[in-house]
């Protein structure tokens, strides 16, 4: 068995680490990584870095730039 590439031993590290949350500064919105957004077509469990760059929050319509890590 081989080992894993740093790349590969990345991305198993990212998939079990714990979800996040995300809040847009301009309104507040809150995107929660192990909720997603079902009605726009980002599924639970989706990490923000596979949400698509050209997203935008559906409150305010901010781009992903105006969105910032929160702890809750």
């Amino acid at each position: 068995m081989s080992e894993p590439t740093p790349a590969s031993a990345n991305h198993a590290a990212e998939a079990t680490s714990a979800a996040r949350t995300l809040m847009c500064v301009l309104c507040g919105f809150v995107y929660d990584e192990s909720e997603g957004l079902p009605d726009e077509g980002i599924a639970p469990g989706t990490r923000w870095e596979d949400v698509p760059e050209d997203w935008a929050c559906p409150e305010c319509g901010a781009g992903k730039a105006d969105f910032e890590m929160i702890e809750i």
